[in-house]
């Protein structure tokens, strides 16, 4: 495999596009193509998906993960011999409510350390993996512990949630003619966010498709529609907190969700994913059960 081609695999999958790609490269679409239809001869395998956006087959899921690893290896190397720190960003993968509470001071940690700089990519702990699959990140936090292939699996410890929602609808559930949970509102922050199902399943409740349910993608803004009374969602327990102390939270029933969190990423030995490790351990040990 020639490392141009790997290179040029990976501009396909970062800009969506054969055309984007050879913007970026100062090339013709056509010289592209022959680039990915060389390294699929190499490897013979099918590695790209022609469509829009493109997509990787398996096949390209494992070059794109080969080809950021080295990447960033030769990063490292050239930060070495220059005596400086790369500018390009380490990619992971981290849920919002992670990044909402105890994810924050990994932040804070990296931007003392200097040098390093981060592209996170916000997506529900129960779907980050997908990501580490196809190479479009070195890291996730994950609530799975099955590695995937080629990284490695950290246990970080356990996010605990709380089913809250305004108090006049703390209210409404517990008066008689409340309707009890399966009509109160629903708020969710994406599309696989499942979490409350696993509530109502604690209360004896089939999740109804025909209820309101409103999609809140900021973790601020969900709790500021709990607040306003829009719905009920199940809120990390450090980030609730605060609001049930001032009243304008309330807590809808003693039920406590647990999500084991794991940390998840390249088996790689890396300075930059070595020291990113370390933050994510420290910020983990006082911020997660």
């Amino acid at each position: 495999m020639i490392p141009r081609h790997l290179d040029t695999l990976l501009l396909v999958v970062d800009e969506g596009s054969f055309d984007a790609a050879a913007s970026r490269l100062g090339v013709s679409p056509s010289a592209v193509s022959q680039r990915i239809k060389a390294l699929e001869s190499d490897v013979g395998r099918v590695v790209v998906r022609r469509g829009s956006p493109v997509g990787v087959t398996e096949a390209g899921e494992v070059l794109v993960q080969v080809a950021r690893r080295l990447r960033l290896l030769e990063q490292e190397t050239d930060d070495r011999l220059r005596g400086r720190i790369s500018e390009r960003p380490v990619t992971v993968g981290v849920n919002a409510d992670s990044l909402g509470t105890w994810f924050r001071p990994v932040l804070r940690t990296l931007a003392e350390q200097g040098g390093i700089a981060l592209r996170l990519t916000v997506e529900d702990e129960q779907h980050s993996l997908e990501m580490l699959r196809r190479g479009d990140c070195m890291g996730v936090v994950t609530a799975s512990a099955d590695p995937v292939p080629g990284c490695e699996v950290e246990e970080l410890g356990v996010l605990r949630y709380w089913p809250v929602g305004s108090p006049a609808l703390a209210d409404r559930l517990d008066s008689e003619d409340g309707g009890g949970w399966e009509n109160l509102p629903l708020l969710i922050i994406g599309e696989h966010d499942r979490m409350t199902d696993d509530i109502l399943d604690l209360h004896g409740i089939i999740p109804d498709v025909g209820r309101r349910v409103s999609r809140i993608p900021s973790f601020e803004g969900l709790n500021d529609a709990v607040v306003a009374g829009l719905g009920w969602t199940v809120v990390p327990v450090p980030a609730a907190t605060p609001f049930v102390d001032a009243g304008t939270m309330a807590r809808l029933s003693d039920d406590v969700l647990e999500v084991p969190l794991y940390w998840q990423r390249w088996r790689l030995e890396s300075d930059t994913l070595e020291a990113l490790t370390d933050a994510i351990h420290a910020a983990a040990a006082v911020g997660l059960d």
